[in-house]
């Protein structure tokens, strides 16, 4: 829906009419098919500005006219018997088009919530990202004011060698010996998921996953064949041995730092243990890494990389977390036959990630102002982290346990008393409180996931207390 247009309150033409004729424009433009379902009517309110009274007289004429119905279980959607319908003939059918594309739709809950972020009335509780004041906008504008070698033209399939080598010495700070060879610009790290999907993979292959886990609430793996088994409690050797028996597995994914959503970190013990787990059963291990700059008190220990003597590990970073998700940097670290497909798949797709945000990385990678915004982000985070826990502690002592988390974004929020999540969601939403449940990321019906790395302090402080009496009252 065109969430732009909006009636004129000085035309001469009554409101409704003009929303009357707007609905009918997109029936008759095909915008809107036979079938196609209309917003809600408190949300068409919303978008127009209008009263919803206004917005419910619009929709009777339509419907008396037939254009749209109302449909039990549906909502209101448009009619079969419109002027649309019976051109249908010569027009596309587009429901059956956008029914059977090969990528699967995003979970519902899941598409309320990317619609529902860009509402600038909502508390965004759930969102990962920083927020727009941390953004370091100033200095992104200086970095692109002080070149005059800016190149608008096509980048390396890999990605721009610039950068490419700044994220190489990044990571030898790290500890992973990598070559700018080794490594591919993506823009942001969805996209090295996707291109590791359809590049690497079979697709009647699987692949392990932490329980739960944020590959949960994307369709990326199975929109490309492959099925995601969970590891429920520890990745043991003796779990993934059993696992790849069962279930044809071709690599284990895992966010050892800062995990999304739990907030846990991996201790170095551990990570020895599950690379020599995986190097017995001949299993890579793709490596989540996004949040490993954002620690608090003390360094994590080494990424799964870094301690990696095999060269059993595909290791995905992203820079969009910490200096803006416009920006869309993100990069995948592995063996250069890995990199030299993974790059030809991502040239047939977009020909190379942005080459102004390739340029703007590289300069602060180089310059040492991407250092000097880590830091700061670090401090401001760890302040948002222990507002969010006094909160927690004065609001939700008897409602829910938590742990505190030594770095990232988020605060796994586990409530003492199962409630139905999917109602908590729309309940919360309809308070204007934006959630992320834990359903999201598996089968975890009695946790949320917090996230104290957007919202304002006073945004926070509103949205928990609003969110504790909402819990409170379906418990009552």
């Amino acid at each position: 829906m065109d969430n732009h247009w909006k009636p004129s309150k000085q035309g001469a033409l009554p409101l409704y009419q003009q929303i009357y004729e707007f609905i009918q424009k997109q029936i008759i433009s095909g915008n809107w098919p036979v079938g196609y379902k209309l917003p809600p009517q408190r949300e068409l309110a919303d978008n127009f500005q209008v009263n919803r009274s206004t917005v419910v007289y619009a929709l009777e004429e339509l419907k008396a006219d037939g254009w749209i119905e109302s449909q039990v279980g549906r909502g209101t959607v448009v009619c079969q018997n419109t002027w649309s319908s019976l051109t249908a003939g010569s027009r596309a059918d587009w429901k059956t088009y956008v029914q059977s594309g090969t990528h699967l739709p995003n979970i519902q809950m899941i598409q309320e919530i990317n619609k529902a972020e860009f509402s600038p009335t909502i508390i965004r509780l759930g969102t990962g990202e920083l927020s727009p004041s941390l953004l370091p906008t100033a200095m992104i504008q200086q970095a692109f004011a002080e070149t005059a070698a800016l190149s608008l033209s096509y980048p390396e399939g890999k990605g721009s060698f610039l950068l490419r080598k700044a994220v190489s010495d990044y990571l030898q700070k790290k500890g992973i010996g990598t070559t700018p060879n080794s490594i591919m610009i993506v823009s942001g790290a969805i996209q090295a998921l996707q291109l590791i999907s359809v590049g690497l993979l079979d697709q009647n292959s699987a692949i392990l996953t932490e329980s739960p886990s944020y590959l949960n609430s994307i369709m990326v793996f199975p929109s490309a064949g492959i099925r995601m088994v969970p590891l429920n409690g520890e990745l043991s050797f003796s779990a993934i041995s059993r696992a790849k028996r069962l279930h044809n597995t071709a690599l284990l994914y895992t966010t050892p730092t800062f995990h999304n959503p739990t907030g846990y970190c991996m201790a170095e013990t551990k990570r020895m243990e599950l690379l020599e787990a995986c190097a017995k059963e001949r299993m890579p291990i793709l490596e989540d890494d996004v949040y490993g700059d954002l620690w608090f008190d003390s360094p994590p220990p080494p990424p799964l990389k870094a301690l990696d003597k095999h060269g059993n590990v595909l290791y995905v970073g992203s820079m969009s977390k910490v200096l803006g998700p416009g920006l869309r940097i993100g990069f995948i670290a592995a063996p250069e036959p890995v990199i030299e497909r993974l790059a030809d798949i991502k040239m047939q797709t977009d020909y190379g990630s942005s080459t102004l945000s390739q340029f703007a990385v590289a300069k602060l990678l180089t310059n040492g102002q991407y250092d000097m915004h880590i830091e700061k982000m670090r401090h401001e985070l760890k302040v948002r982290r222990d507002f969010v826990q006094k909160l927690l502690s004065t609001y939700f002592a008897d409602l829910a346990v938590w742990e505190q988390p030594a770095g990232g974004f988020y605060i796994w929020l586990s409530l003492i008393k199962d409630i139905p999540l999917q109602l908590l969601f729309k309940k919360a939403l309809q308070h204007g409180i934006l959630i992320n449940p834990g359903t999201l990321y598996g089968n975890f019906n009695s946790h949320i996931r917090l996230s104290y790395s957007y919202a304002s302090f006073e945004e926070l402080e509103e949205g928990l207390i609003t969110l504790a009496t909402i819990i409170r009252s379906f418990r009552a």
